[in-house]
């Protein structure tokens, strides 16, 4: 086994690869992402109810590092899911939507495991996919060695399998299954970490579990709340925690969980459909406010990381690229670069800042954005625009704007900027919210339409140069 990575490691020298270090001596890379997991639906969040029970997430978090200030890129699953697989913007290549990123990320765009691959990692992707339905979309045409799961719909069946038209895969191939999705996913996860224990590799777990439909064993469903859907929830919770352990005590009984990075976190902030808990954030899923896009973020790596604490540092699941390759010591891509950064540097506690903004878009149909800069965030509907200060309100509260109209306007000018440097939605609707969409064009002179357009380029191009200075707003503390 060492002559065969050695060899290897001989000839991608030789191809023209950087020169990589033994596969004995990488680490593991596991992601387990749930779907629409509230963020005090965990019961280590001092502000979880009563009837969140979490032990096995728990155990984690306490061993692991508890990242406090861990965000989604995507208020909804599948933009969330293209950040991280490429650890860039997903606006960069037109994905703003569900729909958008569910139909499929350009090929051209390239995915960890294809990073990975060249360097002797095997990667295996389990459960929901949701970044293209076509073959050329699917998981084993993006990278990955090894494919259980679904191709899209969120809101896939628990117990019922029959559907083909939106079938259970095994590889390329739609497979009858039978069996709760989430024992399955878990099992899937058991056994490919069994026959790859000797080898390094990167496993995706990307759960749909809790995502509606509200579907768990009947024995397991407890009549706690006096709300049935919270109830069935709570059971659906259970058997994900479960996974979880399941998955950590794999790795430990192949003695291979000390050299393992594992990352857990959720796509989004819980549903509120699914009756999710957030608390103490405002908001749900398909929101800007935190409870859409904050969410329990964990990362486990004992032979590099020292466990039993938090980090404060603001990061985000497009971070997670970057991070696969930092601890696999490969390096950053040049051809595509990325916007995500390696989150080991703010967990050795070499920085305390990883990024000047964190940028979040769902083009124009709906006019939601936000930006944090610093302790500031802006959240953006249509024409209602709110400022918050996170280190004194994180349950985001008080309406800053009108106190602050300078930090609105520079955080405006800097999300501008950056919008300007993504891609055109790719389902063709406006990268803007419009207000005047559909009504008569309010006539400019030709004198009026020049001094507009010379005001925000000028607005622009100072917010690019604060951008790149990482200069935050005045009033920023």
């Amino acid at each position: 086994m060492k002559l065969q990575h050695a060899l290897k490691a001989l000839v991608l020298c030789l191809i023209g690869m950087p020169t990589i270090v033994l596969a004995e001596e990488k680490p593991n890379i596991v992601i387990i992402l749930t779907d629409d997991q509230g963020y005090a639906d965990v019961s280590y969040n001092p502000h979880s109810p009563p009837e969140v029970s979490t032990p096995n997430i728990d155990a984690l978090a306490l061993s692991s590092i508890t990242c406090t200030q861990g965000y989604t890129s995507g208020h909804v699953c599948s933009p969330t899911r293209a950040g991280l697989m490429t650890g860039r913007y997903q606006q960069r290549f037109g994905i703003y939507t569900a729909g958008e990123g569910g139909s499929g990320v350009p090929l051209d765009e390239v995915f960890i495991p294809q990073r990975l691959g060249p360097a002797g990692y095997v990667s295996g992707a389990l459960g929901k996919w949701h970044l293209g339905l076509t073959e050329e979309y699917h998981a084993m045409n993006r990278g990955f060695d090894e494919f259980y799961g679904f191709m899209g719909r969120g809101a896939h069946p628990y117990f019922d399998h029959t559907d083909m038209d939106h079938p259970i895969y095994r590889g390329l191939k739609p497979i009858k299954e039978e069996g709760y999705l989430t024992t399955r996913i878990t099992e899937e996860a058991v056994d490919f970490i069994n026959r790859h224990k000797k080898e390094p590799f990167f496993l995706y777990v990307a759960y749909n579990a809790v995502h509606a439909p509200p579907e768990a064993p009947e024995e397991d469903i407890k009549k706690v709340t006096g709300d049935e859907t919270r109830d069935i929830l709570m059971a659906m919770i259970k058997h994900l925690d479960m996974g979880v352990g399941e998955i950590v005590n794999s790795l430990k009984k192949n003695d291979i969980f000390d050299n393992t990075l594992l990352i857990f976190l959720t796509d989004n902030g819980g549903s509120g459909a699914m009756n999710a808990n957030n608390a103490p954030l405002r908001g749900f899923k398909q929101m800007d406010y935190e409870g859409g896009i904050h969410v329990p973020f964990i990362v486990s790596w004992p032979a590099q990381l020292d466990g039993a604490k938090k980090c404060d540092v603001p990061m985000w699941s497009t971070d997670l690229f970057a991070t696969a390759l930092d601890a696999a010591g490969l390096p950053m891509p040049k051809d595509k670069p990325l916007d995500g950064k390696s989150i080991l540097p703010a967990l050795k506690g070499e920085t305390d800042k990883l990024h000047n903004e964190l940028y979040w878009s769902s083009a124009g149909a709906n006019g939601k954005w936000a930006i944090r800069s610093g302790n500031w965030k802006l959240v953006a509907q249509k024409d209602r625009i709110e400022l918050f200060d996170l280190e004194k309100d994180l349950s985001e509260t008080t309406d800053l704007a009108a106190k602050h109209p300078k930090v609105v306007s520079e955080l405006t000018a800097k999300y501008n900027a950056w919008l300007d440097e993504m891609a055109d939605p790719v389902g063709k609707q406006e990268k803007r919210w419009n207000p005047d969409a559909g009504a008569p064009a309010k006539k400019m002179t030709k004198e009026e339409k020049k001094a507009e357009r010379e005001k925000q380029k000028a607005a622009r191009s100072k917010a690019r140069e604060s951008n790149k200075s990482g200069q935050t707003p005045e009033s920023s503390k």
